[in-house]
């Protein structure tokens, strides 16, 4: 039998303990919106499976462990390593193609042919892959690559013999 949790009780843990766990949260992860996730994630957890206290000293121990363990997985997670926020990647500007180089020549192919080469190549997408994400025919994309390697081909031909 599904356990339900009881509005009057819900209210009083949120009235209780929001506060406490979205600033513990916070002073973790730096982030206001990843401090709510955690604060809906541990309500979620303390209603969706019925636990019993001994005590308010140890209902709110258990808020406060089961946030700083939520928190420390999040913190664990590839992506929040790797990622910055928009602010921060707003200021480092695109790198600009060596002259010469294979993306410059990339470059020089119309829209079509390098976003699909680009896709194909740099992003390691599958012909029928890239199909799908642009709502084309995959006998498109294929004429699409097959072209855009020959115009590649020319334009670094020439290169080559200047």
């Amino acid at each position: 039998m599904p356990f339900t949790p009881d509005r009057v009780e819900a209210e009083r843990l949120v009235n209780t303990y929001s506060d406490l766990i979205l600033r513990l949260s916070y002073t973790y992860l730096n982030s206001t919106c990843d401090a709510q996730d955690i604060c809906q994630t541990v309500f979620l957890k303390l209603l969706q499976a019925p636990r019993s206290f001994d005590n308010t000293e140890h209902e709110r121990a258990w808020i406060i462990r089961t946030t700083v363990n939520l928190c420390k997985d999040l913190l664990k997670k590839h992506w929040r390593r790797t990622t910055v926020t928009l602010d921060a990647a707003e200021h480092v500007p695109a790198p600009e193609p060596e002259e010469g180089s294979l993306t410059a020549a990339l470059e020089l192919l119309p829209p079509k042919y390098r976003t699909v080469l680009y896709l194909y190549y740099y992003e390691g997408y599958s012909a029928k892959e890239i199909a799908a994400l642009l709502g084309e025919k995959p006998a498109t994309i294929f004429t699409r690559l097959d072209r855009g390697r020959q115009k590649l081909r020319t334009y670094l031909e020439q290169e080559a013999l200047t």
